[in-house]
Order: C-alpha cells, then sequence, then structure tokens
C-alpha cells in the first residue's frame, strides 16, 4: 500500500513501483479526510488494519478492463487480501458491508452484487455501526463542523467565522495562547493553530489544555488582523455538564511536540503539494510554500549563525525580547539562507534576562513554532532549553 486515504479509497503501489489510485467499489463509507462523519476514523482504522497486516494484496476490476470512477482519476476495484500465506484471500469491500462500516451502493451489474446486498443486510439486522443507534466516541455530534487540523490549515477560508471541532496536541502555552499540532498520515505532515483561551477558563478546563495532552478543541475560527493570522478562539468548558458536545475534552496525555527538523532551504524555498478532495469525490491540488504549511507547527533547525540582534525596548511588556538574524551557508548548492528568529523575553538559570551578547556572533540549534510577522515566516522561541549555544 502506498498512502490510505480513507476507508474506501487507496493508493497501492504495484512491485515495479507503478502507483494506482483505487475507490472500492459497491461500498461507501463515511468521511474521515477533511470534514468527518461518525464511523469515518473507525472505516479508516479497519481498511487500514487489514491491508497494513496482509502478506499479499490483489485488487480486481469488475470486468475485463480498467474502470475510472466519476472523477476520472480513480480505478474502481474490488480488493483481496491475505493475512498468512496459507490463508484464503478475503474481500475487503464485502468485509466493510458486513462490519456496517459503509452504505452499499448496490448495481445489479457488480460481479459480487448478490453477495454485497446479503452483507449489507447482516449489518443491518445486527445494526452495526452506521446501522446502529449507538454513538460514535469518535465523532463530534454539536453543531459545528468535525474537521481534521490538515483540512482548517488548508481550507481556513471555508470555516472562518464559524464553529469547528478538531483534535491535536498541545505543544506550547504562551501569552494566553496554546498551540496546537497533529500529524496526517496521508500527506506525512503536521499542522497546526494557535487557540486563544480567553479569560474565562479556570480549574478543569486549564488543566485540560496543558501542554503535552492531546485534546478535543470546538470554538470559533477567526482572523486576527494584528497579527495576519488565523486562530480559534470561544473556547468553552461547562464544568456542571462535562459531557457537552461543546466543551473542548482531554483525550489522552504524555505526548511531546513534533520539533519536525528543517533544513533552512526548505523552510526558506520549498514548496508542498497537497491533493485533496472535494465533495464530489474529485482529486485537486493545491500548492503552499512549506512555511506556510507548515505555520503553528513545532520545528528543529540547526547550526544557524546569528550575525544581529535586535532587542526590544519600548516600555512594554515585550521589553528585552530579541529578533535573531541568522544566516545558514548551504555547503551543497552555495546558496546563502537568512531564517529570523523571534524570541520571548528569557531568563538563565538564574533568573536574570538574557541580552543580546548571549546569542550575537554565535551558532545555535534551535527548537520551536513556525510563526508569521508581516506576511514573513520565523520562529518563534519561547524558552531558553529550546536553543543550544555552539
Amino acid at each position: 500500500v502506498h498512502i490510505f486515504i480513507d476507508g474506501d479509497t487507496t493508493h497501492f503501489k504495484t512491485s515495479n513501483g507503478e502507483i494506482i489510485k483505487t475507490r472500492y467499489l459497491a461500498v461507501n463509507t463515511p468521511e474521515s479526510t477533511g470534514v468527518i462523519e461518525a464511523w469515518g476514523k473507525t472505516a479508516t482504522n479497519f481498511t487500514k488494519s487489514k491491508l497494513e497486516n496482509a502478506v499479499s494484496i490483489i485488487i480486481e476490476s469488475d470486468n475485463n478492463s480498467w474502470n475510472w470512477d466519476a472523477t476520472g482519476t480513480r480505478n474502481l476495484v474490488w480488493v483481496w487480501y491475505k493475512t498468512s500465506e496459507d490463508a484464503e484471500y478475503r474481500n475487503l469491500n464485502l468485509e466493510l458491508l458486513q462490519e456496517g462500516l459503509a452504505e452499499n451502493e448496490e448495481s445489479s451489474s457488480y460481479t459480487y452484487n448478490y453477495y454485497c446486498v446479503q452483507a449489507a443486510k447482516q449489518a443491518e439486522n445486527f445494526e452495526l455501526y452506521i446501522h446502529s443507534d449507538e454513538r460514535d466516541p469518535d465523532f463530534h455530534y454539536g453543531e459545528v463542523k468535525y474537521i481534521t487540523l490538515k483540512e482548517l490549515a488548508i481550507n481556513p477560508e471555508e470555516y472562518l467565522y464559524g464553529k469547528v471541532a478538531f483534535e491535536g496536541v498541545v505543544t506550547y502555552d504562551y501569552n494566553g495562547s496554546i498551540y496546537v499540532e497533529e500529524y496526517d498520515d496521508v500527506t506525512g505532515r503536521y499542522y497546526g493553530i494557535t487557540c486563544f483561551k480567553g479569560y474565562n477558563l479556570s480549574g478543569v478546563a486549564l488543566e485540560i489544555l496543558q501542554v503535552g495532552n492531546r485534546v478535543k478543541i470546538v470554538g470559533s475560527l477567526a482572523y486576527w488582523e494584528g497579527g495576519g493570522v488565523y486562530q480559534i478562539s470561544d473556547l468553552t468548558y461547562k464544568t456542571h455538564n462535562p459531557d457537552d458536545p461543546n466543551n473542548i475534552q482531554l483525550i489522552s496525555q504524555g505526548h511531546t511536540p513534533s520539533y519536525t527538523l528543517t533544513d533552512p532551504a526548505t523552510f526558506c524555498d520549498g514548496e508542498v503539494t497537497v491533493t485533496l478532495f472535494d465533495d464530489e469525490g474529485n482529486d485537486v491540488e493545491k500548492t503552499f510554500s512549506y512555511a506556510q504549511l507548515a505555520l503553528n507547527t513545532t520545528i528543529e533547525m540547526h547550526d544557524l549563525y546569528v550575525s544581529r540582534v535586535y532587542t526590544t525596548s519600548n516600555g512594554g511588556s515585550s521589553d528585552g525580547a530579541m529578533t535573531l538574524t541568522c544566516t545558514y551557508n548551504d555547503s551543497t548548492t552555495n546558496n546563502t539562507y537568512t531564517i529570523t528568529i523571534r524570541t520571548s523575553v528569557l531568563y538563565d538559570g538564574n533568573g536574570n534576562k538574557v541580552v543580546a551578547s548571549y546569542f550575537e556572533g554565535k551558532t545555535i540549534d534551535v527548537k520551536g513554532l513556525v510563526d508569521s510577522y508581516n506576511g514573513s515566516y520565523q520562529i518563534a522561541l519561547l524558552s531558553l532549553n529550546d536553543v543550544v549555544v555552539k
């Protein structure tokens, strides 16, 4: 398997390296790639678990030629797999129907239509998953759009001023906001967002939003003109009704930031093309700068030379914060790249404020957040523990 998209869409890699994009015949599983539907994650995980553990996979057309779906980009197939050399092949399309994880797209012309109908009826009789009254524990049932952080990062305009719900790991808590990031299996990248905590959260709510916690965030997407970025606001937690679907929610604890190791050339000049799927299932490609798509995620960069330091001094609370202008000479291309690092007000182990001479003229390794200022991307350094001065 090359890429798992969702429960009924997979990109396979053949033994000769060819990539075949497929859509499963006769089934329609709930969505889980952008907007998320009830049981969508369950269906995706079911497909992934079966194919990841397979020793052999066969994809079969319904007739003697390859047939395209309505988008003209994916082959319509039956998927067969076996989990050991001496096992029989199993049909994944049928299993999705039999498990109650897909609607049956019935067609009398399909080779295995009879078996698909019977499999779907069995799931209905046993009231499994999509045929049950059971609530999906991984789905948000509030009156909001339940989406992935990838979808939010790529299509923020679609959700502007609306309420959204998503999951992610809290990586930083700084200046009244938390930063949340989430890994996406399909693109192999992290996506992030800033969430303004506001002034009404306390007690249990603040414990939920601790760094290292995986959380469900429910809030409104707004555009912050002052920073020129999108952020989430209106976080709520009703202590008297902890099961309220519009509450923020703790999922698990003990997580760490990704700190994706990134070279300066990629940060400055890299581009990323992401394949999306519209409401009709069409493949849509969008290209972003690397830094734009990495905004609000954690990053690590090595061997930056601090050539200049500007220290804020305007009588405000940010006095002592610094802007480090760093250069990196790429020996492979002979190009020089400039990276800007914006620090918070930093203190050493003795409680003394860190000043420009600590960095200026030194080479550093840094961990921080991808940030934006006046339309340019930089790294936010929020703790002295996140930098190594060489």
